[in-house]
């Protein structure tokens, strides 16, 4: 699903790198009705994980308190203020920080996945388990709960893969799109594949699913990563506490991209009116100041742990943003879709594009409907949890996002007095913000037609993007788009 999607933001990005990306692509190609509830969802999404993010890194670091109690409002603080200081050293600054921690997420999940190996092989000394194999994935088993099981996981990897859309949002931004965006999106595959389905696998191969350690933790409030637990079973001192240290980063790179990805889109709807006029103000520098300070003001919300219904509010919180990656990546499909529909009506051919989604409209298609399937399923989920009844708070505490984002569409509906359901393929505005040298780009067999010159230059390619990716591509993908070095 996310391949589909980001060879369709791919493409739109290379042609159109303006301010605001996607959320700008909606407005064009489908609504601008949609497009608002969009651009605000996304927005919302980041501006609400952010104290998660804050809290959650407060929590790894309890794991070396040993016994002594420090309490997490000081860790809170440290971190705000840390991320405060980056925000306001501008974009360069965000690309440098997150160059950094990304390496080193790179680093410890190449690691962990040869230790996971070796610790599966029964290959760690002090393991008294010996060989594991694909014991766990049969006993207590792979696929807890049944259906239900498999269907309630959907928006815990939507929130891991949250930020890979950042690339597109980045466009107006890049010192080289055309180089840099096609890059970006042609390695999401060899990330994804890498550093999550991989791991993952591997995860499930060596930790038993039942464990006590991992059953009743949710949130932020997690008992422990399933990553530290398998090396404490395999019995090795000692790197436990560093790959609680990686989470740590880890959390943190996530809180870093937060503050990117909220104030360039409100940023980016101020500037279309969509948003109050203040928050389109930029400095010299390039810094959304105001967009800024509501972001690190929303990261106060952090300080609500305090409080003893603090987990309680921090269920309703992520509940605004738990379906908000579905909407964003089925909206970046349908443009797609919408946008090659209006391009072949008003004359143009695919010849003149710079970059090419590689599954074309189908991938689009493609998209579309396996992020239908998973709002869908994750409605079922609501509606009907595992081991449980269905029951009013917990479908709303699953569910909030989708009437959120009916109620911003049916505002601006209002507000504008729009009532046109979707933009007409004929007066879609294909030129606007279009890159100016559009077509000496799609000349350049570079970008749009990259040439492999015979069937032995496949497994060359494989094999050196497997290693590229490995020593050289980040997780976030933020390098590839021109903010890093």
């Amino acid at each position: 699903m996310l391949l589909m999607t980001m060879q369709a933001l791919g493409e739109l990005a290379v042609l159109y790198p303006v301010n605001g990306a996607f959320y700008n692509y909606a407005v064009r190609f489908i609504d601008q009705s949609w497009g608002f509830a969009m651009g605000w969802d996304y927005a919302i999404n980041w501006l609400t994980i952010l104290p998660f993010e804050i809290t959650a890194a407060g929590i790894t670091i309890g794991y070396w308190a040993r016994g002594a109690t420090v309490n997490i409002g000081v860790w809170i603080t440290v971190f705000l203020v840390a991320l405060s200081a980056i925000q306001f050293f501008g974009v360069r600054g965000y690309g440098e920080v997150e160059f950094v921690l990304s390496t080193i997420k790179v680093l410890a999940c190449t690691g962990f996945i040869i230790l996971g190996i070796i610790i599966d092989c029964g290959g760690v000394p002090t393991d008294n388990r010996g060989y594991i194999g694909a014991k766990y994935w049969h006993h207590p088993g792979a696929f807890r709960n049944g259906f239900q099981g498999f269907c309630s996981v959907f928006v815990t990897a939507s929130f891991a893969f949250g930020g890979t859309e950042l690339t597109g949002l980045a466009a107006a931004e890049a010192e080289n799109p055309k180089e840099s965006i096609p890059k970006a999106t042609r390695q999401v595959f060899w990330r994804i594949t890498f550093f999550y389905v991989v791991s993952l696998f591997l995860i499930g191969l060596i930790v038993p699913s039942d464990s006590d350690v991992l059953l009743g933790s949710s949130g932020a409030n997690t008992k422990a990563s399933p990553f530290v637990y398998a090396i404490q079973l395999a019995g090795i001192k000692g790197l436990p506490s560093v790959f609680n240290a990686v989470i740590t980063i880890s959390v943190l790179s996530v809180a870093n991209s937060c503050a990117f990805g909220s104030t360039r889109t409100m940023q980016a709807l101020a500037l279309q009116g969509m948003a109050p006029k203040f928050l389109a103000y930029v400095d010299k520098h390039g810094r959304p100041i105001p967009c800024i300070i509501i972001q690190l003001i929303f990261g106060l919300l952090a300080f609500v742990n305090e409080a003893t219904a603090g987990a309680t509010f921090f269920y309703w919180l992520l509940s605004l943003s738990g379906l908000a990656n579905f909407f964003i990546w089925g909206s970046i499909c349908l443009s797609h879709i919408r946008f090659r529909r209006a391009w072949k009506l008003q004359g143009h051919s695919l010849d003149e594009l710079p970059y090419k989604a590689s599954f074309g409209v189908v991938g689009s298609y493609i998209g579309l409907i396996l992020n239908i399937l998973c709002l869908m399923a994750q409605f079922y989920v609501a509606l009907y949890p595992v081991g449980g009844s269905p029951d009013a708070t917990n479908f709303f505490q699953s569910y909030l996002a989708a009437p959120v984002v009916i109620a911003l569409y049916l505002f601006w509906k209002i507000y504008s007095r729009d009532w046109t359901l979707f933009i007409r393929a004929k007066d879609m505005d294909v030129l606007t913000g279009m890159r100016a040298n559009v077509q000496e780009l799609a000349a350049d067999g570079t970008v749009a037609k990259p040439k492999v010159r015979s069937w032995m230059d496949y497994p060359k390619r494989v094999v050196g993007a497997f290693i590229w990716g490995l020593v050289f591509g980040w997780v976030e993908g933020v390098d590839t788009v021109g903010m890093g070095r």
